[in-house]
Parts: C-alpha cells; structure tokens; sequence
C-alpha cells in the first residue's frame, strides 16, 4: 500500500498480448498510440509522420488501409520505423491478410463486419501465421443496427454487447490476443462503456475519446474522460483523438499519464499561473523552457514559481527549483534543498543546463546499476 494511498491507483486486472515489442495489459506500462493521416500510399510522408511521433514517444502507431496498394506500402513503411504499426482495416478481409502479410504488426478490424465464416478463419490463420495480435474496435457512430434496433440508440449496453459478440467470434477461433475498444466522442458514454466492459472481460482495453476535437478542446474533453477512466484503474493502451498532428495526440497522452502517475517520459514542469507577485515573466519563461527541454526523455521534475509565496513548497518536492526574488535575485533548489542564488543571468539557459546535467546522472547511474 502507497504510503500516500489517495495517489494509488489500482489497475484491473488483464491478460497480456503483444503488439510487436510491445507488451499491452497485464502489468505492462500503460502504452501511448497515435494514428497517421497521410496517405499511406505516400510511404515517405507516412514514415516522417511516424519518425516525428517516434521523437517524442510514441509506442504503436497505427495507420489506414483502405485499399489494397495500402496494404502493400506497410513493407516499406514498417522498415523504416522502429515502433509497431497497426492495420486499420474496415469491412474488407482481404486487406487484413495483405496487412498482415506485409509486417502489420497488429489488425484493427471487428470480425463480425467482415463477412462469413470462411473469411474471418482466413484473417485468424494470417494472424496467427505473421504474429499478429488484433483490435476489436467498436465505435458508437457505426454500431450494428441490430442492436440500435434492440436499443433505440447507441449506449453503453448496446457497445458492450457488440464488442462481447466480436470477440466471442474470435474466441470461437480460437485466437484471444486481442484487445478491445468502445470508444464514443461523448465522454459519458464513452466512460459508460469501458466501465461495462471492464466487469465483463479480462481483455486489454484500449481507450479513447473518439472525434474529440482540435487541439485545446480535444485535450481537455479527452483529459476528462480519460481521466475518470485511468484514474479509476481502466486502460491498458490509450489514444488521444484530436483534429492536430500525430505528435501533439502523444504529447497530450503522456501529459495525461503523466499527471497520474502512471506514466513518466521528460520533464515534468511544475510552474505558477502567475500574477502580480512575479518576479520574473513566468510564463514566457515556461513556454520557452518547454521547447528548450523537449529533447529530455529522462523523467525528472522541475518547479518554476514566480514568487515566494508558494515557491519553497513546491521547490521542495521537485528534482530542480526556481523561486522568484526580489532584485531580480532568484533561488535555486536542487533535489529540494536551496542551493544558489540566480541574479542578473539568463533563467532559461540556467535552468536548461541544470535539467541536462541532472538527466545526465540519472542516466549514468541507471546505466551503472544495470551494468
């Protein structure tokens, strides 16, 4: 038991597949996925979209393929990445063999849409054949229409029920390295769902607000919804949905892991809205150092509090500490203990330096305790 038990969060329970190198469930780091939105038959610009997700972090990506030159461009694509790739694949079986055949290394696809019997045990076969694992993915804008007939409407049950008949479609051939999805753009529905199935399987689940927005309101409807769902112990793999670039949907899945402690990648910058207690432009300062620190992958913490007021406190519980002074004379705290003064030098290059010889020791001394 944490010895702060209001920080503990207790994950369900769930079996463990792969996806490529990657371990989802079971007690796997919570994994971050993004989606390309260049034509995948435009390998060159897939793989940068992929490389720039790469940059800064993401661990499967997943990407489109609607036809059959689609499919074939995942040779090219996957040997040029390093992280998985996933087979969005909708309706049509056979894009799923020629996806898997081409080094998917996951098949997003629901059994249940694909046609007979004969088709679904020729995409389990290539499957299992190449290694892939799968995601059932159900999505209340294009649920069954039987079950909005039995329903009247998309809702938690009716989502749960079809996720539960595709899967039973799959473990009927006996494959069970899936993970599942019920994703919605209403956040309550969404949460709804994933609850719901969270009691019914042991499936890993794969979370998401699906069509939640631009950039800011994307964030914050999939921060909400997200939230409730991590907090509560629900989410093996999560995606943040939003209408930006691949790479900002990342960065905003780790900040949200982040800021519950189930995931740690970078600097975790802790700073002060600022008011007229400053003593040095804080957020000028801060928007300058996010950019500065984003090449830091080793997770460390860092306070920047413009005043005194709340400035020790924080400084104390962060690896690195900037309190503002009067005479533009600044303390400096160092794994919570004041260290130096800073007057009259640039903060950002100050501080910059500070995080980058501190990433550097805990990297040395992870190396040598590995080593």
């Amino acid at each position: 038991m944490s010895v702060r038990a209001y920080r503990q969060i207790l994950r369900r329970k769930s079996r463990q597949i792969r996806v490529g190198n990657v371990l989802v469930g079971g007690d796997a780091p919570i994994s971050v996925q993004t989606m390309t939105n260049t034509p995948t038959t435009d390998v060159k610009a897939t793989v940068e979209q992929i490389q720039a997700a790469e940059r800064v972090g993401v661990d499967i990506v997943r990407v489109s393929c609607p036809d059959r030159e689609s499919a074939l461009a995942l040779k090219d694509i996957v040997k040029q990445v390093s992280v998985p790739v996933v087979a969005d694949i909708h309706f049509h079986y056979k894009r799923a063999i020629e996806a898997a055949e081409s080094g998917a290394a996951c098949l997003r696809i629901n059994p249940g849409n694909i046609g007979s019997a004969e088709r679904v045990r020729e995409v389990v076969r290539a499957a299992k054949d190449h290694g892939c694992s799968m995601r059932i993915g159900v999505n209340a804008g294009s649920l069954e229409q039987d079950l909005l007939e039995k329903y009247g409407e998309p809702c938690p049950e009716a989502m749960v029920e079809s996720a539960l008949n595709h899967a039973k479609i799959l473990e009927d051939n006996d494959f069970r390295e899936f993970k599942i999805s019920v994703k919605a753009s209403d956040p309550f529905l969404a949460v709804a769902a994933y609850q719901g199935l969270a009691e019914a399987c042991d499936y890993p689940l794969h979370i998401g607000i699906t069509e939640a927005g631009g950039l800011r309101a994307g964030t914050v409807k999939s921060s909400i919804g997200l939230g409730m769902l991590l907090w509560s112990g629900i989410g093996d793999t999560v995606r943040v949905s939003l209408s930006a670039e691949p790479a900002e949907e990342v960065q905003v899945g780790y900040e949200i892991l982040k800021s519950l402690g189930l995931r740690r990648r970078g600097v975790t910058v802790i700073s002060c809205p600022s008011c007229a207690r400053q003593n040095f432009d804080v957020i000028k300062t801060v928007e300058i150092l996010e950019a500065r620190l984003a090449h830091i992958t080793t997770p460390l913490t860092l306070s920047v509090i413009g005043c005194v007021v709340n400035g020790p406190g924080e400084a104390r519980e962060t690896d690195i500490g900037l309190t503002g002074g009067g005479n533009n004379t600044h303390q400096i705290y160092l794994s919570g203990v004041t260290d130096h003064r800073l007057k009259d030098q640039d903060i950002v290059a100050h501080l910059v330096g500070l995080v980058e010889k501190k990433a550097a020791e805990i990297e040395a001394a992870k190396a040598a305790a590995e080593g």
